[in-house]
């Protein structure tokens, strides 16, 4: 019999997840499918629910939370015949909208139910794993200052970017790809993508492929304010890769050399590391169960529209306080 675990983030994002469990068993039959819930209680738990699975063979085990965790759940599965399916509850859900799975839980459960999975790639920064992006300079700071701000969601992470724009200085990046010098500069940030987004639709590697083999590159040179309301844009429109302060390439191991230690962020969490940072892609080292009727076409130009509208306010309001200083 089909074993499936859920390991359930009470606190993830903003939404309520407490009815998931009962909309899960009365989709299940129990003559089917062994079916288990766990919720964690501290960082980390997730991990430890999934390895504890993981060794005794569970089929399936459901992450239903954010991205953070995901990366939890993921990481105790890497390499394991275990498949890893998500209900996206998080703030962002980056990896979750990537493979173009719904948020809405009955849909969710349908696909995970109908079980069908495929190997992708999965990210190592420095000996910490990633499955969708993670990156250095001033999206890790956000990062932190989301995680402090005590309130999950789109319009708190606006808010943490508003905050910090005005006092960010960029610093500088010798990169090596593939052991090769390719770029010594200043850079706002720099984010390396297994998967295309942040999350929120907001495409920070528009043509990522999440089982290529390949980790995308992605170096934003210093921008004044007015580049900034178009650099907004063309995160959620797709089209970030065509703006000239945009620097892109492709590879499977980087190295980047910064000033002194610092912050980098994983799958969307910070973390403190030293001033050099190593970079690599592992090729197909996760099952994943996938949405098979996926439309990988669909832009979600309703919430395009509501977002950018939301970032240009955001940016309109840190002008306005600039021009008070």
């Amino acid at each position: 019999m089909r074993s499936i675990l859920f390991i359930v983030n009470p606190i993830a994002g903003s939404s309520p997840k407490q009815e998931i469990e009962g909309i899960a068993r009365k989709m299940i039959n129990p003559e089917e499918l062994l079916c288990r819930f766990a919720y964690t209680e501290y960082a980390g738990h997730a991990y430890t629910l999934a390895a504890q699975a993981v060794k005794e063979e569970c089929q399936t085990v459901v992450a239903v939370g954010g991205d953070g965790t995901i990366n939890e759940v993921a990481r105790a599965l890497v390499h394991s015949q275990t498949e890893l399916g998500i209900i996206p509850c998080g703030s962002g859900n980056g990896l979750a909208r990537h493979l173009m799975l719904p948020k809405e839980a009955k849909r969710a459960l349908q696909i995970i139910l109908n079980g069908e999975s495929s190997l992708v790639d999965y990210g190592i920064i420095n000996g910490h794993h990633f499955f969708c992006t993670c990156g250095m300079g001033f999206d890790a700071i956000v990062s932190k200052k989301f995680a402090q701000a005590g309130r999950r969601g789109f319009l708190t992470y606006i808010d943490s970017v508003v905050k910090e724009f005005k006092s960010y200085v960029p610093e500088n990046y010798r990169i090596e790809a593939d052991g090769v010098e390719v770029i010594n500069e200043k850079a706002f940030l720099l984010s390396f993508a297994n998967a295309s987004q942040y999350g929120n639709n907001a495409y920070i590697a528009p043509h990522a492929l999440i089982s290529d083999g390949l980790l995308d590159m992605i170096l934003m040179e210093p921008f004044d304010f007015i580049e900034a309301s178009q650099i907004s844009l063309e995160l959620f429109n797709k089209t970030l890769n065509k703006h000239t302060k945009i620097k892109s390439l492709q590879g499977k191991e980087f190295a980047v050399y910064r000033e002194k230690e610092g912050l980098i962020h994983i799958d969307g969490d910070a973390l403190q590391t030293s001033a050099r940072v190593d970079i690599k892609i592992v090729p197909k080292g996760l099952r994943v169960i996938i949405n098979p009727s996926a439309d990988r076409s669909h832009r979600h130009p309703n919430f395009l529209q509501h977002a950018t509208s939301n970032l240009f306010r955001s940016f309109n309001t840190l002008r306005s306080r600039l021009h008070k200083k």
